[in-house]
């Protein structure tokens, strides 16, 4: 049965009088909004970006005319980018309102997916930016692991294999740098973008335009990292990190770094607007803050998190960039620069992104644990205030990674007070997710797998992670690989293990297509064991002295550094059944049903995938999310010819 929607979404758009469309089939492939215009305008404003560079040194007497850092930091990572974004259409809506023109009206000719195509576009549906966030971070994921194994490979024996010292720092900080501001922060944004707007009964972000314009900002972020290995002297080498000096003294490539990180934290600063904006003034009748789903509550902290500290990280890149390219003695001690300042201003930005990589996540496992045993979330308001207090204890623990750097002596126990202090609602939470399992009719589907391993390691790091808020064990274990095992504890068994459970659980609500159930339980399991034998025998080699961030060391780590490369490689070789399902699921998979999970939320009132608009009648909440097990309970309620309508086959 064809509904509505559906003719809908067939209908080709009727263009307002006053616009037109590109004419012909050259002429549109040219100058339309698209790739194409996006590569030949980024072309032009790298010319134009270069002319102002050398015209303005020739004006006033600088030399040497051509200085390549400062040409390729102003034309090829500030104006090309530009002009792409212009080029691909992200601009048109805004050029055309500020050149006075008549005002257009929205024929949402640019919403909506009515084809593969559409997905290569700026797009303003929040679904299809969504779509379009997962699968950007997933290319990203896989080159980011492809590194890593690279660098495994040089380290599963002593000595010299594959790559020289420089290479392998590239690697490491490659590696860290695509995972974490091109992966974790973004397919969390992903997964949010498609979802929250849903879960609120609301048709679309607050700022559709905004969040197509904060995608496109990704992949520009990405390509800048990976093109700073064709510079001369390779690539940036000072860690995801950038620590100054170290990263004053580096080839250009660092600063692609620099700047790609702007970019990328530009695109979290928008979309954090866009959802805050949304949550607050876009709920449906009646859902108040607390019949917010908890992953609504999650993005809604992570949110204030990123607008509060990524200006932090923004400002200390700046600094790095004019030291480099302007000769300015921010953080370069011989000029009188404070080079502490630079770890202060880092990582109070950084700590908080530990938790902006978390609170998604907790959101995710929220939903998932609810749904698979059936049982309202135990103590569903202080869970909510346990996200506002992680918010903000955030702010006071970042010094704890500076306990062996030089900082002031008195400021290391209040530091590690509060490091020990923000356990506390994060305790809350595990608490919380095993109340609500006791005695639960639990399914073992793929997404609650992930989300079980989710807690079992996350627990685990977050005992490490107590460890090193230690000052006499931090100045122990300070940059060993017991530190490494740590991290991927908190940010794998965390943050990869819970995206990996939202992709799943939404996975039917997305494509209309249910997955291959055996091969999800095999990725899970792959994933936990090598997982797990990758990293935790890094607790032990970590304390025994093998440093971390090396690209060689004492044969005495020899062979449990092959155990952990074998390992690394099979972890790598997890994903593999991972994208074959999905792929497969979402070309020919069976047909799923609107509500396979049997979910309260309201993104799983209506069809698979939702309607253009998400919903054909405006919702009306009248309870909580999460009243499994209540006769009769809703979330909220449709009008009838609605709930009365058939799923198409």
């Amino acid at each position: 049965m064809t509904t509505t929607h559906e003719t809908q979404q067939t209908t080709t758009p009727q263009y307002p009088e006053h616009f037109e469309p590109p004419r012909g089939t050259a002429y549109r492939l040219l100058f339309g909004p698209g790739l194409v215009r996006g590569a030949w305008m980024g072309a032009l404003f790298f010319v134009l970006g270069t002319l102002l560079v050398v015209g303005l040194r020739a004006w006033w007497g600088w030399d040497p005319v051509w200085l390549w850092p400062v040409i390729i930091t102003v034309a090829g990572l500030t104006a090309a980018p530009i002009g792409f974004l212009a080029g691909i259409g992200a601009f048109d809506y805004w050029l055309y309102y500020l050149s006075g023109r008549p005002t257009r009206p929205e024929d949402h000719s640019g919403h909506g997916a009515r084809s593969w195509r559409d997905y290569f576009r700026v797009n303003t549906d929040h679904k299809v930016i969504g779509i379009q966030y997962i699968v950007t971070t997933f290319v990203f994921f896989v080159i980011g692991g492809l590194f890593a194994m690279i660098f495994r490979a040089e380290l599963a024996q002593p000595g010299l294999q594959f790559v020289n010292s420089q290479e392998f720092n590239g690697l490491v900080s490659a590696h860290a740098t695509l995972m974490i501001f091109l992966f974790i922060i973004p397919a969390f944004a992903g997964i949010a973008n498609y979802v929250v707007p849903l879960m609120l009964g609301a048709p679309d972000m607050a700022f559709p335009r905004l969040n197509a314009l904060s995608f496109w900002l990704l992949p520009i972020a990405g390509v800048m990292f990976l093109a700073s290995f064709l510079t001369p002297g390779g690539s940036f080498a000072a860690g995801w990190t950038g620590y100054a000096p170290l990263a004053e003294g580096q080839p250009l490539g660092q600063t692609f770094f620099n700047m790609g990180v702007q970019w990328a934290g530009a695109s979290s600063v928008m979309t954090a607007l866009n959802f805050l904006v949304t949550i607050i003034t876009m709920r449906a009748p009646g859902m108040t803050f607390w019949r917010m789903p908890l992953l609504v509550w999650a993005n809604f902290t992570t949110s204030l998190l990123v607008v509060v500290a990524t200006p932090f990280i923004a400002g200390s890149q700046f600094f790095v960039l004019f030291d480099r390219v302007m000769h300015t003695d921010f953080f370069i001690p011989e000029g009188g620069g404070y080079v502490l300042g630079y770890q202060h201003i880092f990582w109070f930005y950084s700590h908080p992104a530990v938790y902006i990589m978390m609170l998604p996540g907790f959101g995710i496992v929220s939903e998932v644990i609810s749904t698979m045993a059936r049982k309202p979330i135990f103590g569903y308001r202080l869970m909510a205030l346990s996200l506002v207090g992680i918010l903000v204890l955030g702010f006071s623990v970042w010094a704890h990674h500076m306990f062996v750097a030089g900082m002031a002596d008195w400021l290391r126990v209040p530091m590690m007070i509060t490091t020990l202090l923000i356990a506390v609602p994060t305790g809350i939470k595990v608490f919380s997710w095993t109340a609500t399992l006791w005695r639960g009719r639990i399914r073992l589907t793929t997404p609650m797998l992930f989300a079980l391993g989710f807690v079992t390691m996350f627990v685990i790091g977050g005992l490490s992670g107590i460890y090193l808020g230690s000052v006499p064990v931090d100045i122990h274990a300070s940059d060993t690989y017991f530190v490494v095992a740590h991290i991927h504890y908190v940010l794998f068994g965390g943050s990869v293990f819970t995206i990996f459970a939202g992709i799943y659980y939404w996975f039917p609500k997305m494509t209309g297509r249910m997955y291959d159930e055996r091969l999800g339980k095999l990725h899970f399991w792959a994933t936990f064991i090598s997982f797990n034998l990758t990293f935790f025998p890094m607790h032990y080699v970590g304390l025994r002295g093998m440093p971390r961030r090396v690209f060689d060391y004492a044969e005495a780590f020899g062979d449990l550094n092959f155990v952990i490369s074998i390992a690394s490689f099979a972890l790598g070789a997890s994903t593999v059944v991972f994208f074959y399902n999905m792929v497969t699921s979402w070309a020919r998979g069976p047909v799923a049903e609107a509500n396979p999970w049997g979910a309260h939320t309201l993104e799983w009132q209506v069809s698979s995938p939702p309607p253009i608009f998400n919903f054909d009648e405006i919702p009306q909440v009248v309870a909580g999310p999460y009243e499994y097990g209540v006769a009769g309970a809703r979330h909220a309620v449709m009008s009838p010819a609605r709930e009365a309508q058939e799923v198409p086959a």
